[in-house]
């Protein structure tokens, strides 16, 4: 009867996901604006759009994002400075890899399908008149995530 009990309920969390349990629909996110030189400015409007929609914050705040296997574009502007643009690349959580391992494939379709195995940087800065990029793997704990400059704004 334990053994049974047992295995429904590991059965139950196999099928359900690990990611959808361990984590949120939606995780947060600081966005912040700086200057060419580097000065922060808050209280620019910024947008920030996936496949799930567009969230509007001001800088300088921590948004809720939703998760999701695509990228997030981030548009922000301010009436003294040019617009600062960026893309944050979503990465696998740890959710997924647990997923894989404890509940197998069934559950990492669903939580790849939901978005709930991935993950956006947690700290964001953007800067005025560039386009930036900002890859999960590059973001360490405590301190804003390093961004790539795009190939467009290189270009330029």
């Amino acid at each position: 009867m334990l053994q049974t009990r047992i295995l429904l309920a590991l059965s139950a969390f196999a099928i359900t996901g690990c990611a959808s349990v361990m984590n949120d629909s939606t995780h947060p996110m600081k966005v912040e604006t700086l200057t060419q030189d580097g000065k922060l400015v808050a209280g620019a409007e910024c947008k920030l759009s996936n496949d799930y929609g567009v969230i509007s914050a001001k800088s300088g705040d921590t948004t809720q994002v939703r998760r999701s296997s695509k990228d997030l574009d981030i548009a922000c502007t301010h009436p003294e400075n040019p617009q600062a643009q960026a893309r944050a690349i979503s990465r696998a959580n740890a959710g997924m890899f647990g997923n894989i391992i404890i509940g197998g494939g069934v559950g990492a379709i669903i939580d790849h399908t939901k978005g709930t195995a991935y993950t956006y940087p947690t700290w964001v800065q953007l800067v005025f008149g560039k386009t930036l990029v900002f890859d999960r793997s590059a973001e360490k704990d405590g301190k804003p995530t390093v961004p790539a400059e795009s190939t467009a704004t290189a270009a330029k």
